[in-house]
């Protein structure tokens, strides 16, 4: 089960980076980097939504903690890898990499890990896996 969770993850980030590079290369060109990331960040958002929806039954949430476990699992590895990451390798700041979250500047990036976290039980009751 634990390999399945992951598996959906890894698909996420795959979706999340692709996600990104859209960003930088057309989006903030075409539309500045402000609305580019609040764009990006609704495309992610849609693209996390989707992927859950696609992947949930395959999980197989067999009620709503085991939801949550998955969501929760899902918020755990984002953040660890976008604050490991992005401090560690990419070498930026605590204060850049806290930036993104910063609601009264714009950044809605904080809806990531939100929406990461409540999709698989959304999803989940969606489709009529849990109640």
């Amino acid at each position: 089960m634990w390999w399945k969770i992951l598996a959906v993850w890894l698909l996420c980030m795959v979706g999340a980076i692709l996600n990104g590079t859209f960003r930088e290369f057309v989006l903030n060109p075409w539309i500045g980097a402000a609305w580019g990331h609040v764009l990006s960040t609704m495309l992610l958002l849609l693209l996390i939504l989707v992927i859950t929806w696609a992947t949930i039954p395959w999980m197989a949430p067999a009620s709503p903690r085991h939801a949550w476990t998955i969501g929760i699992t899902w918020l755990l590895l984002t953040l660890a890898f976008e604050f490991g990451f992005g401090h560690f390798v990419a070498h930026k700041s605590w204060q850049v990499l806290l930036a993104d979250y910063h609601l009264w500047e714009g950044r809605i990036w904080v809806l990531v890990p939100i929406i990461t976290t409540l999709a698989p039980v959304w999803i989940a009751r969606l489709r009529g896996l849990i109640h």
